[in-house]
């Protein structure tokens, strides 16, 4: 497995080399065992990739899951720190017709999606306060280590697998010195 993970961490690497000087490159490994409030055995397993644009109008993203042994249902970044549950804030995908207009369905029960999130995207959590369109609060919620990806099945409704997202902000500046 470690030999299989190597590629995509030396392809996550290589590209950024193509990320502006102050990026922020996001990363999630989603697992039953980051699922609250009971950890999960689960044969599924995904990651999260992304970047924050330099502007912090747009998150760029890429999901890839597998294992799924039911259907995927949907998938979210949601406000919350390791081990508590929050509201979402984003939705990755979905196959309810829960998510806001243009949300793409979830393959099932494999896949890779990707897409761009803007303020248009934030749909809350409004009783956590963060208010439908506020795109700062979520690269707040982001940068402070309190969002994590969510993917939800037919067999787990409230989540499957999931993992908190890491912020890594790189200065590419000449230097090579790194923030």
């Amino acid at each position: 497995m470690k030999s299989v993970r190597a590629i995509p961490g030396f392809l996550a690497l290589s590209a950024l080399a193509a990320l502006p000087a102050n990026a922020d490159v996001l990363h999630a490994d989603l697992v039953g065992y980051n699922e609250t409030p009971s950890t999960l055995s689960s044969p599924a397993s995904g990651e999260f990739h992304a970047k924050i644009s330099p502007d912090g109008t747009q998150i760029q993203y890429e999901l890839t899951y597998s294992g799924f042994p039911t259907a995927v249902l949907q998938s979210h970044l949601h406000l919350g720190r390791p081990a508590t549950t929050g509201g979402i804030m984003v939705f990755l995908c979905s196959n309810l017709g829960n998510g806001p207009a243009g949300t793409q369905a979830c393959p099932s029960p494999a896949g890779t999606i990707t897409g761009t999130l803007t303020a248009a995207d934030v749909v809350g959590p409004t009783a956590q306060g963060i208010a439908p369109g506020e795109f700062a609060e979520v690269i707040q919620a982001i940068r402070s280590g309190a969002a994590y990806a969510n993917i939800h099945s037919q067999q787990f409704p409230g989540g499957e697998v999931r993992g908190p997202v890491r912020d890594f902000r790189v200065n590419l500046s000449r230097d090579g010195d790194k923030d």
